[in-house]
C-alpha cells in the first residue's frame, strides 16, 4: 500500500496512471485546491492542516510509505483548518511558512518521519521521467554555449539555500532573467523575442532541495515557451529533473534547432 500526496499538474496524473497500471494498492490524499481527484474512490480531500486526520488515515491503511507529487500550493495560515494534532505542530509549520514552499515540504516530511512513515522518491515508480547525462537532440551546444552553461551553473551553485531561483536564462554569457517564486513559465514570458538572441535556459534543483518530493519539472510546453522567445538551448541536471512528454519534446526541439543537454 502506498499513500499518494497529490497536488495539481500532469506529473500527479502520470504517476497515478503508472500506479494503476502495475496494480499497486494506493490511496490519495488530495492536496489540490479544486479536489482534482474526487472521482477516484481511493481519494480523500483533506485540508493539509488536519494532521491528525491525515495520520489516522495512513495508520488505518497500514501504510508505511508515502509519495509526494505535483504542485502543492501553499495555503494561507489563516485558512488552515487545524485539528488537535495540527495545532500541536502549528509553531513548526508557521516557521516553515516564513522560509517558503520547500521548507514546508521538509517540515511535513519530518513530521511523517517522526510518525514512522517514510517518504519515497517521487520518481520511484517512474524512473524514466529523469534523464542520464548526454545530449538528446541533433543540435549541439557550441563552444561559446559550453562556456555560458558552465558560468550559469556556477551562478546557481552560489545561491542561498532559501533562494527561489532554480532556473535562469543566459544570453551572450550574461544572466538576463532569474526565476522567482512565480515559476519558470512566467520568467520566460517576461523575455523579449529577439531573432538574434541565442539564449539558454538552465534549470537545476535548488540548493538543499529535497529531491524525494521536489524535482524541477519541464515538458513540451517548456520547449514551446523557449521557441516563442527564440531560446536555443535547455540544460538540465542528470537524474534530478522531471521531463514529461520526452519524445514529443525532443522531436519539437529537433524541428526548431533547440539543443537539450543533461549534465
Amino acid at each position: 500500500m502506498i499513500g499518494l500526496f497529490l497536488g495539481s499538474t500532469n506529473l500527479s496524473l502520470h504517476i497515478l496512471k503508472t500506479i494503476k497500471k502495475i496494480n499497486k494498492k494506493y490511496f490519495i490524499i488530495d492536496l489540490t485546491k479544486n479536489n482534482l481527484f474526487k472521482k477516484d474512490k481511493s481519494s480523500h480531500f483533506i485540508n493539509i492542516g488536519k494532521f491528525g486526520e491525515i495520520l489516522n488515515l495512513i495508520n488505518k491503511k497500514k501504510c508505511k510509505k508515502v509519495l509526494f507529487a505535483g504542485k502543492i500550493d501553499k495555503p494561507k495560515i489563516s485558512k488552515l483548518r487545524m485539528d488537535f494534532k495540527g495545532l500541536y505542530y502549528l509553531p513548526r509549520i508557521i516557521k516553515a511558512f516564513k522560509l517558503g514552499d520547500a521548507a514546508i515540504l521538509k517540515e511535513l516530511i519530518k513530521i511523517l518521519s517522526e510518525n514512522k512513515i517514510d517518504v519515497i522518491k517521487l520518481n520511484y515508480f517512474n524512473p524514466e521521467l529523469t534523464l542520464k547525462k548526454g545530449i538528446y537532440t541533433k543540435q549541439r551546444p557550441s563552444k561559446s554555449n559550453i562556456l555560458e552553461i558552465k558560468n550559469g551553473i556556477n551562478y546557481l551553485n552560489k545561491l542561498s539555500p532559501h533562494n527561489h531561483t532554480q532556473a535562469i536564462v543566459i544570453v551572450d554569457n550574461k544572466i538576463v532573467k532569474k526565476e522567482t517564486s512565480s515559476g519558470t513559465k512566467k520568467m520566460i514570458k517576461k523575455l523579449r523575442k529577439n531573432k538574434m538572441q541565442k539564449g539558454i535556459l538552465i534549470k537545476f534543483p535548488k540548493k538543499e532541495q529535497d529531491l524525494r518530493v521536489d524535482l524541477p519539472t519541464i515538458g513540451y510546453d517548456t520547449l514551446k515557451d523557449c521557441k516563442k522567445v527564440n531560446l536555443k538551448g535547455l540544460v538540465l541536471k542528470s537524474n534530478q529533473n522531471i521531463f514529461l512528454d520526452q519524445k514529443k519534446s525532443i522531436n519539437y526541439a529537433n524541428k526548431n534547432k533547440i539543443f537539450i543537454q543533461v549534465i
